[in-house]
């Protein structure tokens, strides 16, 4: 009852399909249930001279021929037309489906695309990527089929099941019985034999999703694979979870022959019965020769769609299981659910009083009492070993993470009080590891945003230094670029993903060690563009470059998620603390590279 009345909430926009499908159907059955009985008339009528079950005005249309030749003509026209009639019903009917089904499937993966976008960060960090792509296309697909064909062949069977007895029963009650005594058997037996094979729907639905995220990272990560010879190792990784699925699917499979082998005993079986009883009240005069054949023939349009309920039901598990899997996504809850949040003016202020952060599953808290304050146009350097909080702080910042204690306020509003897009739009971070799309180098650039004039990308670029390496380029800025950015160095990317930000002129700017792969000339030369081209930019910067903290208005030095040291550079040099250290020993590393360098040249 829950799948149908979820289903019901996905169809009801499209239920004028459904309904003009089922009237087509209705026509169909019945109309079908008349072919039996122009072979009965035939015999009985024609060539007996006795009664016919046959419509009246059916009868009237044979009984145009004045000979049995030609009313065997007759009734031969008749049953072309009726067929033909069928068949324009059947096609009513598929069109509908077809209309109905789509539009089904077209809504349910707009809606669950749209929601995937709209889960939070921490949603996706534990989600799985290929289970997600399985949810959003062969779940979908497999609902798709089961409301377009295998929904209305439910009504289909049901109706045709209902003509037919009626029918049967019109002419004898007693064959009637006897011929439709298996029908419960065969119920009974699907009704099991769904019940068996829906957890095993379920195991080769979740092992499939597994071995799609396994081929998903591995096509991802194929440079890492390459580069340390683990292709054996992907390959034998990809076989064991192929071979869960392969043994999944080999349940069904054998499932299936089972139910499939059983149910045509039990069918033929019936066919036998009704011969048997049929020709028994025939030779006692109970019923004419007609009528044991209209039997016969009722029996076989009965039973097989009878017998196909079982793989209606099958179908009926498969597609549950689905939609169950694609509303596990859609109950996630939304991020953007919070109403009526502000919009305000950001300028660059930022303040942390007492702020902590704690991940859900973790036992220790990752941020603790932190506190301090980031004036509008200031440059903060943010420095730390890894894990010491520095990334967490830089999310908690584009609300990708909400703070579990404290405060932080952006222009003397709170940070909860904002709204997520609209910090989101007005607060840039750059990642180590950016993500660069499989278009141009332009596009790359301009995507935020299909309004920027080229002035604008060329100038963010001369800003990230990368505008030489462009232009060095056969196709300068219409270069494509591979998958993620693969044709890229990681300089480059970077430098790509810091134009990408710069465009869009927001006035609060995070580098979370997204300078770690330029060497220091340019790290120097992107810091100097950005200082010329506005001073009323915010920028927090994470590093582990000395030479580009130094130079910071502000540099704040985490430890174990608290804030040890926070001044300038002069002062923590001062302090004696962590930062001296530091600074010591990558001075005494520069130093010493310089002097063995300058040794080998002069050698």
């Amino acid at each position: 009852m829950h799948y149908l009345k979820t289903i019901f909430k996905w169809i009801k926009k499209d239920i004028i399909y459904l309904i003009i499908s089922i009237l087509a159907i209705i026509f169909v059955n019945y109309s079908r249930t008349f072919v039996p009985l122009f072979y009965k008339h035939a015999v009985d009528t024609i060539f007996e001279n006795k009664g016919s079950n046959l419509p009246g005005f059916i009868v009237d249309f044979i009984n145009i021929g004045d000979t049995q030749l030609n009313k065997l003509f007759f009734l031969g026209l008749a049953l072309i037309m009726i067929q033909l009639f069928r068949a324009l019903f059947m096609f009513i009917s598929g069109s509908c489906n077809a209309l109905f089904s789509e539009n089904i499937a077209y809504r349910m993966r707009v809606k669950l695309y749209n929601h995937i976008q709209n889960l939070s960060y921490s949603y996706h960090t534990h989600a799985e990527t290929g289970d997600l792509i399985q949810r959003s296309t062969s779940d979908v697909d497999t609902v798709r089929r089961f409301v377009g064909s295998q929904l209305t062949e439910v009504f289909s069977v049901i109706l045709l099941f209902t003509f037919v007895l009626l029918q049967m029963l019109r002419i004898h009650t007693t064959m009637t019985l006897v011929s439709l005594i298996v029908v419960p058997f065969i119920f009974t037996f699907a009704f099991i034999f769904f019940k068996k094979i829906q957890n095993v729907f379920t195991e080769t639905d979740e092992s499939e999703g597994k071995m799609s995220t396994a081929l998903q990272e591995n096509l991802t990560g194929i440079r890492v694979v390459k580069a340390f010879a683990r292709e054996n190792y992907e390959i034998s990784k990809l076989n064991k979870l192929n071979r869960v699925y392969a043994d999944n699917v080999q349940k069904i499979i054998n499932g299936m022959s089972t139910y499939w082998a059983s149910s045509d005993f039990i069918c033929f079986l019936q066919i036998a019965l009704t011969t048997i009883f049929g020709a028994y009240f025939a030779i006692k005069g109970e019923i004419t020769t007609g009528d044991l054949i209209a039997f016969t023939s009722y029996v076989s349009t009965i039973l097989w769609p009878v017998r196909q309920l079982g793989r209606i039901i099958v179908d009926f598990g498969k597609s549950s299981v689905s939609l169950k899997r694609i509303e596990e996504v859609l109950n996630e809850k939304d991020e953007y659910q919070e109403k009526n949040l502000l919009t305000p003016e950001i300028k660059g202020e930022i303040t942390f009083d007492h702020t902590s952060f704690q991940f859900p599953d973790a036992s220790v808290p990752t941020l603790k009492n932190v506190s301090f304050t980031i004036n509008k146009g200031e440059t903060v350097a943010i420095l730390g070993k890894t894990g010491s909080g520095k990334s967490t702080l830089a999310h908690l910042l584009v609300r990708l993470y909400d703070y579990t204690d404290g405060s932080i306020k952006i222009d003397g509003v709170e940070l909860k009080d904002i709204d997520k897009k609209w910090i989101r739009k007005n607060i840039g971070i750059i990642l180590q590891e950016p993500f660069l799309y499989s278009k141009t180098i332009y596009e790359n650039i301009g995507i935020l945003n299909d309004d920027y004039i080229e002035e604008e990308i060329f100038k963010a670029a001369q800003i990230a230094a990368i505008h030489t390496d462009i232009t060095k380029f056969e196709e300068g800025y219409q270069t494509l670029i591979g998958e993620r950015g693969v044709t890229l160095s990681g300089g480059q990317r970077q430098r790509v993903a810091i134009a990408r930000m710069l465009v869009k002129k927001i006035p609060i700017l995070i580098f979370d060690d997204s300078l770690s792969a330029v060497d220091t000339e340019t790290d120097l030369a992107i810091r100097n563009a950005l200082r010329e081209r506005s001073n009323e930019l915010t920028k927090i910067i994470i590093t582990h470059r000395m030479s580009t903290a130094m130079e910071a208005d502000k540099i704040i030095v985490f430890d174990d998620g608290e804030i040890h040291e926070m001044g300038t550079h002069d002062e923590l040099i001062n302090n004696n603390k962590i930062y001296k250290k530091i600074w010591e020993i990558q001075s005494s590393i520069e130093t010493d590279f310089q002097e063995n360098f300058v040794s080998e040249v002069g050698e």
